[in-house]
Order: structure tokens, then C-alpha cells, then sequence
């Protein structure tokens, strides 16, 4: 692998359930204190993040399926991006996002975890597409006009560039505070191209 830390694997017993992420250290300074009070995986101890997979392999079997080696296998082909944060979305008036400009990334991570860990479709296979988004707030903690409130309030603040350079295997449950890092592994660093290259 590029380059990762994990805890160990025997750790997992308290945890319920575990997911891969793409940690957005860059947005918990626009939507962190929304996300505090309007999205319930914040006080999970979920940080800033673009989904890759979840739910993801029960937490029992990640030491048996590998799951760490493998995953830092794929990590180690992929290359450290720049993205956008330009425009907030909704599904439907449930869930309030920002979108990522590209997104063709972040949807290249998830096939190709999904490739490898097929009983493991994107949210249990319950949507036709797995739309890549960072969960600004949702209505089981926030009602609609709360978020509807963020959303202006976050247009001043729109847009913002981030640097995506990790994907992280997380563990938790919905308790406050209750998902920890697993194992997390830095993206291949960015080709610089020569002039001659450019052209």
C-alpha cells in the first residue's frame, strides 16, 4: 500500500456495522456546524466525507475476508485528486448534500471496491445509483426548514476546492461517538507533468 495504519482487527467487536469513506477534512470548515446539529452520523464520530461503500462487510469478517490487504491494494492504483464543492443537492426533502465536481472519481472507488466486495452493494442495494455526495444534514435530526435554512446560509460559502488524498475503512454503530478508524491509506501522490507533457 501507499501508505496506511490500522488498529487491530481483533478491535472490531464493539462495532455494528462498518463502511469506506473518503474523509473531506477541507469541508468541516463550511458545513461542520451544520453537520453538528443536522446530520446524525456527525455525533456518530463520522467526520466530513464522500461514501465509498456502505454498509460494508459485517465487522466480524473483515480480518477473514482480508478485507485490509485488499483494500489497500486498490488504494495503491489510485491517484490523489482535487475536487470542487460548487452547488448544494437534495434527495428528495430528506437529505440535504453538496455535490463533488468531478464526481467521476469518488464513483471509480466505489466500482472498483464494489468489484471486489460484490455481496456488498451501495446502501444494501436499496437505490439505482450511488450518487456521490457529502451529507450536509437530514430530516431524522433536522426538519425541513432547518435545512432549508443551511442551504441559504451555505450558499455564501460555496464554492470550495478540496484535496482528496485517503480512503478509510471506518467501524461504528448509531451510538454517540461510536465509529472509529479502522485502517486508513493515502492516495498515490499526484503525477507533476512536465511542460512538454502539458502540451
Amino acid at each position: 500500500m501507499v501508505g496506511g495504519t490500522m488498529r487491530p482487527v481483533e478491535d472490531l467487536g464493539w462495532a455494528d456495522e462498518t463502511a469506506v469513506i473518503v474523509p473531506v477534512p477541507a469541508a468541516d470548515q463550511v458545513v461542520g456546524r451544520y453537520r453538528r446539529r443536522l446530520d446524525h452520523s456527525a455525533a456518530w464520530g463520522v467526520p466530513a466525507h464522500v461514501t465509498v461503500l456502505y454498509p460494508f462487510v459485517p465487522p466480524h469478517l473483515v480480518d477473514a475476508l482480508g478485507v485490509v490487504e485488499v483494500l489497500g491494494g486498490l488504494v495503491e492504483e489510485v491517484e490523489a485528486f482535487e475536487c470542487a464543492f460548487r452547488r448544494t443537492a437534495w434527495f428528495g426533502e430528506d437529505v440535504l448534500w453538496l455535490a463533488p465536481e468531478p464526481a467521476s472519481p469518488f464513483r471509480r472507488l466505489t466500482e472498483a471496491v464494489w468489484g471486489r466486495f460484490p455481496e456488498c452493494p451501495p446502501y444494501g442495494g436499496a437505490v439505482a445509483e450511488a450518487v456521490p455526495h457529502l451529507t450536509v444534514g437530514s430530516t431524522p435530526v433536522g426538519d425541513v426548514a432547518a435545512l432549508r435554512d443551511a442551504e441559504r446560509e451555505l450558499a455564501g460559502a460555496l464554492p470550495f476546492r478540496a484535496e482528496i488524498g485517503q480512503v478509510r475503512l471506518i467501524a461504528g454503530g448509531d451510538r454517540p461517538d461510536s465509529w472509529r478508524t479502522v485502517a486508513e491509506w493515502d492516495l498515490r501522490p499526484r503525477r507533476v507533468h512536465s511542460p512538454s507533457e502539458v502540451e
